[in-house]
């Protein structure tokens, strides 16, 4: 048996979003390459979604999408999970997400994946 093992760095992207603003943010990570996967089937947009609840609450000096300065907001977001080949892509796809997504600061983040 052969095991072959990428020479690309493999990243993970989770972002969390409010449900309005699904599509868009998908679409954005999609163009910037994210969700790919480069074996033989060429899979595209592949990504995981599951729902759950955020908590926020905004400071004084925010300006909240949703929500009121120092009230505590509970409301339904989208977890968001994603697969980058390559530091590039990831990259990239970061940037796509905070143009797309509609807070003020999109909670996000990344995980640089091994191979064993």
């Amino acid at each position: 048996m052969t095991t072959v093992v990428s020479t690309v760095a493999r990243y993970k992207l989770i972002f969390f979003v409010p449900p309005p603003a699904i599509v868009a943010c998908k679409a954005a990570i999609f163009a910037a390459g994210a969700g790919r996967f480069p074996g033989p089937g060429k899979y595209t947009e592949c990504c995981w979604t599951a729902m759950g609840t955020g908590q926020f609450r905004p400071g004084d000096t925010a300006n909240p999408h949703i929500g009121s300065l120092g009230a505590l907001e509970e409301l339904p977001e989208a977890r968001v999970e994603a697969l980058c080949y390559g530091e590039e892509v990831a990259r990239k796809a970061v940037q796509a997400l905070k143009i797309a997504h509609p807070y003020e600061e999109p909670a996000y983040e990344v995980y640089k994946m091994e191979d064993f």
